[in-house]
């Protein structure tokens, strides 16, 4: 019998989580727009369970132009209006506010770093409590379970998967070797 993690094991009928820990959680992201699109449904996630986001993250994808960062930097305040009204989505103007804002804030750190990966590889490593103090300065909306969770589900950080989980094998193995530190 496979061991997966605790979380898995406890909720074995439930499919979306089971998908996104064995496909999704903790692999690295080289795409700065799937690195976005995993910041915004982290923020959206915060007061509600990661279940809701990821039951919504189609209607998500669909309501924000597939997190392409450059269209949601110039979102206007029709837009704002469109996914406030966007039942698909969390309707909450902060959490709608904060994708916009950090899409601008990811536009200006492409011109220095290039890219948001290339942003998020120039600070690394960071300890979880040093991250938070800079993600804090750099974006809105983005405590210290926001950030821990974003960069545990993107390999920034380890701890996405216990060592007996086989999905903990296939992550290790595809983060970069200067990751691995």
């Amino acid at each position: 019998m496979t061991t997966y993690c605790d979380y898995c094991n406890s909720h074995p009928e439930d499919t979306f989580n089971i998908t996104y820990h064995n496909t999704q959680y903790g692999f690295p992201l080289n795409d700065d727009n799937l690195l976005f699109e995993r910041l915004v449904l982290e923020i959206n996630q915060a007061g509600l369970s990661w279940i809701t986001i990821l039951k919504k993250a189609d209607n998500f994808r669909k309501a924000y132009d597939k997190f392409n960062i450059g269209k949601i930097a110039k979102y206007t305040e029709k837009d704002r209006a469109r996914l406030l009204a966007d039942a698909g989505i969390i309707r909450n103007k902060l959490k709608v506010n904060a994708a916009i804002v950090n899409a601008q804030k990811i536009l200006e750190l492409k011109k220095e770093y290039g890219s948001f990966k290339g942003w998020l590889d120039s600070h690394h490593p960071l300890t979880k409590d040093e991250w938070t103090r800079l993600f804090k300065k750099t974006f809105v909306f983005t405590g210290g379970e926001i950030v821990n969770e974003f960069l545990m589900s993107t390999g920034y950080l380890v701890g996405a998967h216990e060592e007996q989980c086989p999905v903990y094998r296939t992550v290790a193995s595809l983060r970069p070797a200067w990751m691995r530190k």
